[in-house]
């Protein structure tokens, strides 16, 4: 895919992760799935709503994509999320075959209470363990994305700090 498609489908992401609000505290992630240039699914956190702990824009947009094309695999399809999959998502990306994923902020873009207290390198988790074919890229409109969540360095106080 050529990088213009992938900075459409990130502003895309962008405006999922914010259409609920843009708190950063609620963590306001976006998740489109596209597969042969058509998007099948466009899903945010919903993890405070439904509430339930696995409902990441993630998990919630594999969900969406399995139901639209009927199919248990999203080979070919592509998964761009603003932020940085967690192990979850990462794992969930892995049973659904996605083909590529692609995210925007990473790690270091943002506050750690948004990663696992002790995060797992999931792209070194994916290259070690699991599969060789598929695509992890990061970076993608980083900077727009990184605005979504709380900096590195901002001092929060630890009843806000949702994983540390």
């Amino acid at each position: 895919m050529r990088a213009d498609d992938d900075e459409t489908y990130m502003r895309m992401a962008i405006e999922v992760a914010r259409s609920k609000g843009s708190n950063p505290s609620t963590s306001p992630l976006g998740c489109v799935i596209v597969l042969d240039g058509k998007v099948i699914a466009a899903e945010r956190n919903q993890t405070h709503e439904l509430p339930d702990a696995t409902a990441h824009a993630e998990m919630m947009a594999i969900r969406r994509a399995c139901e639209d094309t009927g199919e248990l695999e999203l080979r070919g399809a592509t998964l761009y999320s603003t932020l940085q999959p967690c192990g979850m998502c990462t794992m969930a990306s892995i049973w659904s075959k996605v083909g590529r994923v692609v995210y925007g902020a990473g790690k270091d873009d943002v506050h750690p209470m948004y990663f696992e207290a002790r995060h797992v390198d999931t792209l070194g988790f994916i290259g070690d363990a699991y599969r060789d074919d598929i695509v992890i890229e990061g970076g993608c409109l980083a900077d727009e994305c990184a605005t979504l969540y709380y900096g590195p360095d901002a001092d929060l106080p630890k009843e806000e700090q949702a994983n540390l």
